[in-house]
C-alpha cells in the first residue's frame, strides 16, 4: 500500500510539473514568435540598405563606364555602363517594393527617380557625342557641369534615404535584443525547472528497472568485447558445447580450415566439421573417438598438425572446458615452416661452405701442380701417342677433381663470378646446335624464345655451364629417346608468389626453362633434387653435385629455381635469372683459341707454394714470356724493385703470407707503376678481390687448378696481345662436364 501511494504521490508531483512546464513553454513559445519576426524586420531593414548601397554603386559605375569611354574612344568601356544603366532601374523597383509600407521613403524614392533618370540621359548624350563628334563634342558636355550636379542630387537623396533606413535598423535591433533578453531569461528558467524536475523523476525511477538495465548493459559489452577480441585474433577459434555443437567463433576458423560460410553457424556438430575437413586436400580434425579417447597431456590439452592441398601449415589445439564442451584453435605456421626451411638450408649451406672454404685453396694447388707438370710434359712429349694417352687420361682425372671442387664451391655460393647483362636470345640460338650433337639423334631438341626477351643479369659462362648439366640430366632421365625443350621467356613475380616461397624476391626475370620428357620424379625425389651428393643414379654414374652447381648458381646470382616434374611424364626446370636493367647485353662467344698466344714481355710471378710457383714460371717461360718469381709479397716488392722500369704484368696469388697480401702488392706496384698490368691467381674465393661472390670491377682473376691455355690467354688478354679463334664445338665445350645429376 505504502508503494502504492508513493506512486500515486509521484504521478501528481509529476503531472503538476508537466503543467508548469507546459505553462513556461507556451509563453516562451509566443516570445520567440515575437523575436523572430523581429528578426525579419531586421532583415528587412538590411535588404533595403543593401538595395540603397547597389543603387549608388551602379550609378557611379554607369558614371566610370562613360568617363572612361569619353576619354579613350574605346568600346570595352561601355560594356560595365551598359550593364549599371540596366541594374539602376531593377534596383529602383526592388526599392519601391521594399520600401511600399514606408510613406517617407516612398516619396524620397520619388523624387530621387528623376535625378537619375536626368544623370543616365546625361551620360548617354555624352556617349553619343563621343562617338559622333569625338572627344571635344563629349568634352563640351561635361564642362556644363550638368551631370555633376545630377549626381550630387542624386547622392545627397540616397544619403537620406540611407539614414531614414539605418534609425529604424536601430530601433528595430534594440526591441529585439530586448525580446531575445526576455527569451532567454525564460529559456534558462525553463531549463533550470526541467532540469529539476527530470532529477526529481530519475530519483523516483523504479531501482529494479535501472539495476535489470544496468546488467543487461554490462552483459552487451561483456559479449561485445568477446566478439572483437575473437576477430583480432589471427589465429582460428571455435567453442563447442557439450554435445559438440559449435557456439561462437571468428572469422579465422572459418578461413584456415576453408570452410563454406554456409556450415558455419550455431549449432553445426563438430562431426560436421570433421566429415568435411577428412576430403582430400583438407586438413583432418580428430574425430569424435579420439577425443572421447581423453588423449593429450596433464590438462587435457591436445595439440596437433595438419597441412592443407595448398601447402599451408596448420596447428591445432584442443582444450577441454569445465562444462564437457571444449575450444579448437587453428594457427597457421607456414611461415614459421618456410622461415625453418629456409634456416635449415643456410645452415646446410654454411657447413657445406666451411667446408670447401676449408679445402678449396689447398686442394686446388695440389691440382694446380698437377696439371701444370702434366701439361707441360704432354708439351714435351708431342711424338709419343702412347705416352700421350696415359697424360690426357691424368690430365683428365686431375680436372675432374677440379670441377668437382669448383661445383662445390657454386652450390655453397662461393665462386667467383663476373656477372653481366646476357641477350639470351642472340646466345641461347648457338647452344642448340651444340645440345643436339651432343645429347644424340634419339632425342629431339626444341627452342622456344619469347619476343622482346629482357637481357639477363647474370655470368654468362657459368649459366653455360648451368644449362649443359641440365641437358645432361635431361638426357640420362630418357634412355629410350624423347624430347628435350629450351624455353626462353620473360617472368614478372609478384608479392604472392614471394609470400609463399620465403627466399624469393619480386620483380622482373628472364626465364630460361629446361624440360624433358623423361620417367620424372616423385615428390619425395624433387624434395631433395638439390642437395649435394644425393643422386638416384646407380654408383658410379653420378656425383650429385650437377644440380646442386645448377642451384648455388642460380641463388648467388640473386635468381630463383623452381622443379616441376610427374612420375612418367617428365620434368621442367625453371631458371630465374634477374633482369639486367641499364646494361648493354654482353656478345657472344665466338669460339676458343686455336694456337695459344706468346709473348716477350717480363712477367713478376708471385706464389708462396713453390711447386705452383715453379709450374706457372715454367708455363710463361715456354710461351716465350722472361719470367721472374718472388715467394711471398715482400720479396715481390723487392724484386720489383729491381726490375722496375722492365717488368710488364704481376702475376699473384691473392692469398700470400706476411703481411703484404696479394691485392696490397698490386696496389704499391700500380702506385709506383701504373702501367703495370695485374692478374690474380686464386684457389679461393673468399678474398679481398671478391665481395659477395662478385669480382670487383676491373679485375683479372685466373682460378685454380687452371689450364696451361687458360693461363696464356689471361696474360696475353691482361697484355693486349691478340689470340686467334675458331667456332665451339661440342667437343671443345663439353669435354671436361661429366654426366651429372640427382
Amino acid at each position: 500500500m505504502t508503494q502504492y501511494l508513493v506512486k500515486r504521490a509521484n504521478l501528481l508531483v509529476f503531472g503538476v510539473l508537466l503543467a508548469i512546464l507546459a505553462l513556461v513553454g507556451a509563453a516562451t513559445w509566443e516570445r520567440l514568435n515575437a523575436s523572430r519576426q523581429a528578426r525579419e524586420a531586421s532583415q528587412h531593414s538590411y535588404d533595403v540598405l543593401l538595395a540603397l548601397k547597389d543603387l549608388a554603386v551602379a550609378l557611379r559605375d554607369a558614371e566610370r563606364g562613360q568617363r572612361g569611354y569619353v576619354l579613350t574612344g574605346r568600346d570595352e568601356y561601355l560594356a560595365p555602363y551598359g550593364s549599371a544603366r540596366d541594374r539602376l532601374g531593377v534596383l529602383q523597383g526592388e526599392l519601391q517594393k521594399l520600401t511600399a509600407d514606408n510613406p517617407a521613403q516612398q516619396s524620397r524614392l520619388r523624387e530621387l527617380a528623376p535625378l537619375v533618370a536626368h544623370k543616365l540621359e546625361e551620360l548617354a548624350q555624352t556617349v553619343q557625342a563621343r562617338r559622333d563628334g569625338g572627344f571635344d563634342a563629349a568634352k563640351r558636355i561635361v564642362d556644363t557641369d550638368a551631370g555633376r550636379d545630377f549626381m550630387v542630387d542624386a547622392e545627397r537623396t540616397l544619403s537620406a534615404l540611407q539614414g531614414d533606413e539605418q534609425a529604424i535598423l536601430a530601433e528595430r535591433l534594440a526591441q529585439n535584443d530586448a525580446r531575445a533578453a526576455w527569451v532567454r531569461w525564460m529559456v534558462v528558467g525553463g531549463s533550470l525547472l526541467a532540469i529539476l524536475t527530470l532529477l526529481w523523476a530519475a530519483r523516483l525511477l523504479n531501482q529494479a528497472w535501472s539495476r535489470s538495465y544496468r546488467v543487461e548493459a554490462e552483459q552487451r559489452a561483456l559479449a561485445l568485447r568477446l566478439r572483437t577480441s575473437l576477430d583480432s585474433l589471427s589465429q582460428g577459434v571455435a567453442v563447442f558445447g557439450p554435445d559438440r555443437r559449435l557456439t561462437n567463433w571468428n572469422e579465422c576458423f572459418q578461413v584456415l580450415l576453408d570452410l563454406p560460410k554456409a556450415m558455419v553457424r550455431p549449432g553445426t556438430t563438430y562431426s560436421a566439421f570433421v566429415e568435411h575437413t577428412a576430403e582430400a586436400g583438407r586438413p583432418a580434425l580428430e574425430s569424435e573417438d579420439q577425443i572421447r579417447a581423453g588423449a593429450g597431456d596433464a590438462r587435457g590439452i591436445v595439440v596437433y598438425e595438419r597441412v592443407r592441398g595448398d601447402e599451408h601449415h596448420l596447428e591445432l589445439r584442443r582444450t577441454p572446458m569445465p562444462d564437457g564442451g571444449f575450444v579448437l584453435t587453428v594457427s597457421d605456421m607456414t611461415k614459421r615452416a618456410q622461415a625453418e626451411g629456409v634456416l635449415r638450408e643456410a645452415q646446410k649451406m654454411q657447413a657445406i661452405g666451411q667446408l670447401t672454404g676449408g679445402i678449396a685453396h689447398d686442394f686446388n694447388n695440389l691440382l694446380q701442380v698437377i696439371l701444370g707438370n702434366l701439361e707441360f710434359v704432354r708439351a714435351k712429349l708431342a711424338g709419343d701417342d702412347r705416352m700421350q694417352q696415359r697424360i690426357e687420361r691424368a690430365a683428365w682425372a686431375a680436372q675432374r677433381g677440379a670441377t668437382l671442387t669448383g661445383q662445390l664451391l657454386a652450390f655453397a655460393r662461393k665462386q667467383p663470378l663476373a656477372p653481366a647483362a646476357i641477350d639470351l636470345a642472340a646466345t641461347m640460338p648457338d647452344l642448340v646446335p651444340l645440345l643436339r650433337r651432343t645429347l644424340g639423334e634419339h632425342i629431339e631438341v626444341r627452342y622456344v624464345e619469347s619476343a622482346g626477351l629482357w637481357p639477363a643479369m647474370a655470368d654468362p659462362a657459368q649459366l653455360e655451364s648451368a644449362v649443359l648439366n641440365l641437358a645432361l640430366n635431361a638426357r640420362d632421365a630418357m634412355p629410350g629417346g624423347g624430347r628435350l625443350t629450351i624455353e626462353l621467356a620473360n617472368k614478372t613475380i609478384d608479392h604472392e608468389y614471394a609470400r609463399h616461397h620465403a627466399e624469393v624476391t619480386p620483380g622482373d626475370y628472364t626465364m630460361v626453362a629446361v624440360s624433358d620428357t623423361g620417367h620424372g620424379m616423385t615428390r619425395e625425389v624433387a624434395a631433395r633434387v638439390f642437395e649435394p651428393f644425393f643422386t638416384t643414379k646407380p654408383d658410379g654414374k653420378g656425383t650429385g653435385l650437377g644440380l646442386a652447381m645448377v642451384f648455388g648458381f642460380v641463388k648467388q646470382s640473386g635468381g630463383h629455381v623452381k622443379v616441376y616434374s610427374e612420375p612418367g611424364e617428365g620434368t621442367t626446370v625453371k631458371l630465374y635469372l634477374p633482369r639486367a636493367i641499364g646494361a648493354a647485353a654482353a656478345p657472344a662467344r665466338t669460339g676458343t683459341p686455336v694456337e695459344l698466344p706468346r709473348g716477350s714481355a717480363t712477367v713478376l710471378v708471385v706464389e708462396d707454394e713453390a711447386a705452383v710457383r715453379e709450374i706457372a714460371c715454367a708455363i710463361l717461360s715456354d710461351l716465350g714470356y722472361r719470367v721472374l718469381e718472388a715467394a711471398d709479397g715482400e720479396e715481390g716488392l723487392r724484386v720489383f724493385g729491381a726490375n722496375a722500369p722492365a717488368i710488364d704484368l704481376l702475376l699473384t696469388d691473392v692469398v700470400l703470407p706476411g703481411r703484404i697480401r696479394g691485392r696490397e702488392l698490386s696496389e704499391r706496384i700500380l702506385a709506383l707503376r701504373p702501367e703495370v698490368k695485374v692478374v690474380f691467381m686464386s684457389g679461393y674465393t673468399e678474398n679481398s678481390i671478391v665481395h659477395h661472390g662478385r669480382l670487383d670491377d676491373g679485375v683479372r682473376l685466373i682460378s685454380k687448378p687452371f689450364r696451361r691455355d687458360q693461363l696464356a690467354v689471361q696474360v696475353a688478354a691482361a697484355l693486349g696481345v691478340p689470340a686467334q679463334s675458331a667456332p665451339a664445338t661440342a667437343e671443345n665445350v663439353i669435354e671436361l662436364l661429366p654426366r651429372r645429376g640427382a
